[in-house]
């Protein structure tokens, strides 16, 4: 216990938690002014493999009904845990961090995402029940970082800000080509179509959101205009006017950085435009968090703007333009994570509770990695040719009033 203390001290700086052990004793921990948990342990096989790993631990306890929250929620438990700690105030990298990072080369080779393998990572997630995502998600099924032009507009209207905020940052002209890599449930594709009159392609790896696409395409009567087909971004051929991806980065996996910007070399026009939204890393790059690698996302990797950066040179792409989009994933979340609670009942009748349980510690552990941990959301538009694009950005601002007026 003298050990779990020191942790507590340096890891709790706000909030409080009362803790009891499965002997039935209780400790508690943590200086108050925040959340306030109460939680139980069920057993010493739970504290034990709690000590021993905490990072992947916590989260499988939690699902599994060993790690039982008598007062608050997982959200705030993580809040005095994690979140006590933001990323900027954090130490320099010792030895071990060092020792890490000198291990990179070999982790990314281990971790490669070949296309068999790619198709089923996305199967993992994304081919879940379909009634799931409209339980939680916007009309457009919007499963990635929404734009919050101020924190309190809701989730609907910011995903309809975010379409309107990527579209004008490709410099749409009607009749153009447009290739969407991991385009989803088709959302987007459908979005650029009716806003720029554009033609698009979209590409996933997930045969739901491929017939969700699909028929969604022919109840806009746009199917001739808007098509989707199920093959990796590595296969497509012909060339394009723009090409959008958006949220599709995260799975393509460190070992495969160069191969993705060349393959996107290969597909886009010389004076064409490519926009990438993807979730990112502040700092260097690093292990994928455990949890979410096995039970929600195999096989990802958040990218860290350099080693962005590090790929897009090699291919020759000029970066045309980089925002980084800080806390917008943050609100994002909290939306989600507040409609799930709301349908709790629906979700477990759809799986079961531990699914829920699965599924409410994901959402609340993004919340608090892009809160106060290294996440955020990287917006980077590149180019071929560096005389592609007007030589200001006032053209995304006024294409942008444009598309948010219709």
């Amino acid at each position: 216990m003298s050990m779990i203390h020191r942790l507590a001290a340096q890891l709790i700086k706000r909030g409080r938690l009362h803790m009891t052990l499965p002997n039935g004793s209780r400790e508690t921990f943590g200086p108050g002014g925040g959340p306030e948990v109460r939680a139980r342990l069920t057993d010493r096989a739970a504290l034990v493999r709690l000590i021993s790993y905490p990072r992947l631990a916590l989260g499988e306890l939690y699902l599994e009904g060993r790690l039982i929250l008598e007062q608050g929620t997982i959200l705030d438990l993580l809040e005095i845990v994690v979140g006590s700690n933001p990323w900027e105030d954090g130490a320099k990298r010792g030895k071990t961090a060092m020792s890490k990072r000198s291990l990179a080369p070999l982790m990314a080779l281990l971790r490669r995402n070949r296309p068999n393998k790619s198709r089923s990572n996305v199967a993992h997630h994304y081919d879940l029940d379909d009634r799931l995502y409209d339980l939680f998600l916007d009309p457009w099924r919007q499963y990635s970082c929404a734009y919050f032009l101020t924190p309190d507009i809701g989730l609907d209207e910011a995903q309809r800000l975010k379409l309107a905020h990527i579209a004008a940052k490709l410099d749409l002209r009607r009749g153009q080509r447009v290739l969407d890599i991991g385009c989803g449930w088709g959302g987007l594709a459908i979005y650029l179509n009716r806003v720029a009159g554009v033609e698009v392609l979209g590409v996933t790896l997930s045969t739901e959101q491929l017939g969700y696409a699909r028929a969604w395409a022919d109840r806009e009567g746009v199917a001739d205009k808007v098509k989707f087909e199920l093959i990796d971004y590595r296969h497509v051929e012909g060339t394009f006017d723009r090409i959008v991806s958006i949220g599709m980065f995260e799975h393509v996996g460190a070992a495969h950085y160069d191969e993705f910007y060349a393959a996107c070399v290969r597909l886009l026009d010389p004076d064409g435009v490519m926009l990438l939204h993807t979730i990112g890393k502040l700092g260097g790059a690093g292990a994928p968090d455990p949890f979410t690698d096995k039970w929600i996302f195999p096989g990802y990797h958040v990218p860290s703007l350099a080693q962005m950066c590090s790929s897009s040179e090699k291919a020759r792409m000029v970066v045309a333009d980089v925002e980084t989009l800080r806390l917008h994933y943050a609100y994002t979340l909290r939306h989600w994570l507040r409609r799930c609670e709301a349908r709790r009942a629906e979700i477990v009748e759809l799986y079961d509770e531990r699914f829920y349980r699965m599924w409410e510690f994901y959402l609340a552990g993004a919340i608090i990695m892009f809160e106060a941990g290294t996440g955020c959301n990287f917006q980077v538009q590149y180019i071929r040719s560096r005389r592609a694009l007007p030589i200001t950005r006032d053209y995304m601002a006024d294409a942008e009033a444009r598309y948010r007026a219709s």
